[in-house]
């Protein structure tokens, strides 16, 4: 049995920035050996995304928030030799992903029909911004582009404003859906020898997280507004100011709706035909909103998340990032693990969050200083002498 879930699968990761590298950076804490090519000199952009800065370092925070568990080789593959060296590597891995726009690497011979000739069982992966085909393909893009155009922001913010979500959501969710089609793929190339091309798309990605927002118009033709920190579910499901400080509530049934009023000691609203059930509820929204918003003033936050505990009611407080990191679940979940820094010292990471039963993610290495193992893996992987990759690396090709 395998140690890890992907061990044997060799990922070439061609990509850059975000969505797609955390998509490789997942396969390898999955167990997945994935080789990071990139320009030599100069190295995945986000490299430079600082500060903040690795302590000692010139690499960026945000590069190593999606690039552990890998190993760095510089390849040029606008010259002809560096070419021959990513097609030697393609040729002996099981998947390829790049995120280049739309048709930049075919001018290359690096596209999937070429690599297809030489690896018929490479599954290729190619994330972009509007996908490979319509009149937006060849445009370029970056994550908030795709929150506005998408109609994440529409829906995100308050009803005077809309709001980009702070993270970069929709490139965090195309390298979940990335990491997933490769997975299929995989299991299809298993299945029947052959590989095949995955047509990602940011755009793509970013309105298929709409979910139920997006179900909720199609099936009602009406646009859902903003609720700032309201939710569309049950009926309270958002922020709330209590006596001192902010927690978040939801109350999305029934039965915890009842345990919140007698939490409350507002039972009385059980009986209100408008409050009595979450369809009522929610139609008689802007009426229930300021009743709750007088109680909650009522107590202070560690109060009410006390009682609202005791009746088993959800709700949290509104956590700071040192808030977050002191949390005795989060610390229980061991979410934060340490690797030895890349000059010296510890470096921390957030850990993976998937907690498999029989193939456990352990064993984290920091992400690669730029062409860290050109050498080893231009030996091992490629097959090239020795004097060959000295020769390659004194003309810039490697």
């Amino acid at each position: 049995m395998p140690s890890t879930a992907l061990a044997g699968i060799r990922v070439l990761d061609l990509s850059r920035i975000l969505a797609a590298p955390l998509a490789t950076q997942l396969l390898a804490d999955l167990g997945a050996e994935v080789i990071k090519v990139e320009r030599p000199g100069t190295g995945d952009d986000s490299r430079s995304y600082g500060p903040p800065f690795a302590p000692g370092t010139d690499t960026a925070a945000f590069y190593l928030s999606c690039n552990r568990n890998k190993r760095s080789v510089t390849v040029n593959h606008a010259t002809a030799e560096g070419q021959e060296v990513i097609r030697a590597l393609a040729a002996r891995s099981d998947v390829l992903v790049e995120n280049f726009r739309t048709g930049t690497l075919a001018k290359y011979g690096l596209g999937h029909e070429s690599l297809r000739e030489l690896n018929p069982r490479l599954v290729y992966l190619s994330v972009t911004g509007f996908g490979q085909t319509g009149p937006y393909a060849e445009r370029p893009g970056y994550d908030g582009i795709f929150q506005a155009m998408s109609g994440m922001m529409s829906v995100s913010g308050h009803p005077q404003e809309p709001m980009k979500v702070g993270v970069s959501m929709v490139d965090i969710l195309t390298g979940l859906y990335a990491a997933t089609a490769v997975l299929a793929a995989l299991r299809h190339r298993d299945a029947t020898g052959e590989g095949q091309f995955i047509d990602l798309s940011l755009l793509d990605c970013g309105l298929a997280s709409l979910s139920h927002f997006a179900m909720n118009y199609l099936v009602s033709g009406e646009v859902p507004a903003r609720r700032g920190n309201g939710g569309y579910g049950g009926i309270p499901s958002q922020a709330f100011q209590c006596a001192d400080k902010p927690l978040f509530l939801v109350a999305g049934n029934d039965k915890q709706f009842a345990a919140f009023c007698a939490a409350a000691e507002r039972t009385d609203l059980l009986q209100d035909p408008r409050f009595a059930t979450t369809s009522a509820r929610i139609t008689h929204r802007e009426e229930i909103l300021p009743v709750l918003e007088a109680v909650m003033r009522t107590r202070t936050r560690d109060e009410w998340l006390a009682v609202l505990d005791e009746h088993d009611v959800p709700a949290g407080p509104f956590n700071e990032m040192p808030e977050v990191f002191a949390d005795p679940q989060i610390r229980h979940r061991g979410m934060l693990v340490e690797v030895e820094g890349p000059v010296s010292g510890r470096l921390p990471l957030l850990a993976n969050p998937i907690r498999f039963g029989a193939t456990p993610v352990e064993g984290y290495t920091p992400p690669p200083a730029l062409g860290e193992h050109t050498d080893e893996v231009l030996a091992e992987v490629a097959g090239l002498a020795e004097d060959r990759i000295r020769d390659l690396r004194g003309r810039g090709v490697v």
